[in-house]
Order: C-alpha cells, then sequence, then structure tokens
C-alpha cells in the first residue's frame, strides 16, 4: 500500500541539464562538443542533471559521467532512469532508434526487481559514480512507441517488481527517492494508486502549449498523495523555440496544427510585450507549487546561456494576464512570480 506519511521529496537545486540532446538523439554532437555544454552547465551553476540509457543507448550517461566524475559528489544532484538494459552487439540495431548515437548497443526492456538493480549498477558505472540521488522508471506510457506487447504489460511487470523495489533500496539509501519518468499522466495516476514514489518526471504535460491536463487532473492527485515533480520538456523538445519538431519519437516531425496556431499567437501576445517565448515557456512550465525542478536540455553553451537567463528575465505580470484573457493559458494553471 501507499504510504501517505512520507515528507515531500524536494531536491535541493531547481533547475537542471537534462541528457536528452547530448545522447545524439536529434544531431551528431562530438564529446567535445558535449564537454563544452556540460563546462557551460557548471559555470553557470547548474547542479541538477538528469540522464538515462535510453538517451543515446547509453552515449548520454557516458558523457555526463565523463565530466561529472571529476566534481565532488556531494556537489550536485543526480536523476537517471530503470526498465532498460543495454548490451553491446555486432549486430546491434541502434541506428533504427538513435542513428546519430553510433552505439554499440541494443536494449533489452526488464522491469523486474533484478533489472532495476542491474539499471542502476550499469548506470553507475557508465557514470562513474557511486551513487544516484534519483531513479525513475522509465517510459511505461502509452506514448512509448518499442515495447513488444504494450505499455500496460511492462507496467504490471513494474508494478510487482520495480516498483517494490526501488522502495526498498530507498529505504536501504541506495537512493534517495525513486519514481517514474513518462511523457503522459496515465501512469502517473496509476503509480500513485499502486505504490510510494517519491517524485515523478513529468515530461512534455506541462507547457505551454498543452498543460490543461497537468493542471486540472494530475496537479491535484500528487498533491493529495505529497508527491513532488520534476518537469521535462518545458520546450515541447524545442518546438516552443522554433524547432522544427513537437515532441520525441521517430514521427515529431509531425507537428499539429492546433499547437503550431497556439504557438503563434502566444508569439504574438509575447511580441507586443518584448518578452522571449523561450523565457515564457521556461518560467511557465517551473512555476507551480507541485513543480520542485525544471530540467532542460542544451546542446551547446550558447542554449545553455539563453536557458539560464530565461530563468532570470523579468516578465511584466501583464503579459501573463493577455494569454489568461485569450484563454491562451489555463485558468487554474500558476501564474509565474518575478525571479
Amino acid at each position: 500500500m501507499p504510504n501517505r506519511a512520507q515528507q515531500i521529496f524536494k531536491p535541493e537545486f531547481r533547475f537542471g541539464l537534462g541528457g536528452v540532446s547530448l545522447g545524439n538523439e536529434f544531431n551528431k554532437h562530438t564529446d567535445k562538443e558535449a564537454e563544452a555544454t556540460l563546462d557551460a552547465a557548471w559555470d553557470v551553476g547548474i547542479r541538477y542533471f538528469d540522464v538515462a540509457p535510453w538517451y543515446g543507448f547509453g552515449l548520454s550517461e557516458r558523457r555526463f559521467g565523463h565530466f561529472l566524475h571529476n566534481k565532488n559528489r556531494s556537489d550536485y544532484i543526480l536523476s537517471s532512469k530503470v526498465g532498460k538494459l543495454f548490451k553491446a552487439s555486432k549486430t546491434n540495431r541502434h541506428a533504427e532508434i538513435f542513428p546519430f548515437s553510433d552505439s554499440p548497443n541494443d536494449v533489452v526492456f526488464d522491469y523486474t526487481a533484478d533489472g532495476v538493480r542491474r539499471s542502476i549498477e550499469d548506470s553507475l558505472q557508465r557514470l562513474g559514480v557511486d551513487a544516484l540521488d534519483i531513479a525513475f522508471v522509465h517510459d511505461i506510457s502509452p506514448d512509448f512507441a518499442y515495447f513488444p506487447n504494450g505499455w500496460e504489460e511492462q507496467y504490471e511487470i513494474a508494478r510487482k517488481g520495480a516498483f517494490p523495489a526501488l522502495s526498498k533500496m530507498r529505504d536501504e539509501g541506495i537512493i534517495r527517492a525513486w519514481g517514474i519518468g513518462v511523457n503522459t499522466p496515465e501512469p502517473i495516476l496509476k503509480v500513485l494508486e499502486d505504490a510510494d514514489p517519491d517524485v515523478c518526471l513529468c515530461a512534455r504535460q506541462y507547457s505551454l502549449i498543452d498543460h490543461a491536463t497537468a493542471v486540472n487532473e494530475l496537479f491535484p492527485a500528487v498533491r493529495e498523495n505529497k508527491v513532488s515533480l520534476v518537469i521535462g520538456s518545458a520546450l515541447n523538445a524545442g518546438f516552443v523555440s522554433g524547432s522544427g519538431r513537437f515532441n520525441y519519437g521517430a514521427e515529431n516531425f509531425k507537428i499539429p496544427v492546433s499547437a503550431i496556431d497556439k504557438r503563434e499567437k502566444i508569439r504574438a501576445v509575447a511580441a507586443r510585450f518584448g518578452v522571449d517565448l523561450r523565457t515564457a515557456a521556461l518560467q511557465f512550465s517551473a512555476a507551480p507549487d507541485v513543480a520542485v525542478a525544471l530540467v532542460v536540455g542544451a546542446r551547446s553553451p550558447q542554449q545553455v546561456s539563453e536557458n539560464y537567463n530565461s530563468m532570470q528575465t523579468k516578465i511584466a505580470p501583464d503579459f501573463w494576464a493577455a494569454l489568461r484573457d485569450q484563454q491562451l493559458i489555463d485558468a487554474n494553471a500558476a501564474i509565474p512570480q518575478q525571479p
């Protein structure tokens, strides 16, 4: 049964760097470019780093680990994901999913208790560190297209295996917190009933473009259950700031007309108030009371600086009032306060 007496988990750092881009999901980046990006993040004071074995089939973790193993482990927060194991193979099929990663690995989905422990051990080796702060059970969600028999079957395996194993690892002090990391609300609502998570990664569900379901269904449930959220993909994989993709997956180039229309309407309001759209999007996604951290990806030192500066910039309250008046943000959505 879920433990409702738990304290709300709040990481020490509220702004983090995500590892999708440096896993070469969207473009090929060299190790040197990745190192420069991580250096820039550290230099501006970013001390929360979120990675996953899935990102580049091990590439992202190796790159973050190469950087972080030279830092004091007590100086930063580190989260990664479980549920996918990787094994080197000369006949690997990484090119079908991450063609830019040049990974030697194939993936095996394993949400059992033993699989979770193996996943964390493998991540620690790739990262070159001795502990994770947060472990997110990854992608047990309707949008994940690579499961052979659907997400519900994998969720049930995780319910019996991964969830109790992670609670035990938390109680033993091996990790500080656990939850699930998904792109849709349904699995988070389920895990609140089935287990005792501390914090969940809510990716792409709370952005300027798409947030009503999170505000009105997900947030009340996590509040009631004393679970916090790390918000990811506030820019919908770069769409809000102008990229030619929307979220993730092989068909992310198929952008819904409704999303394009809403972005242009918000952009028009932003232009009227002299507000940068990236800045508005990041501050909006960081604003809810249940959001204890915002994780934003970056592929270059310039993007790191732009994201960091966006969090320091002041936005006039009239801008948010105008968005609400035009029904471009939900009436129940939190309005960002001045930094």
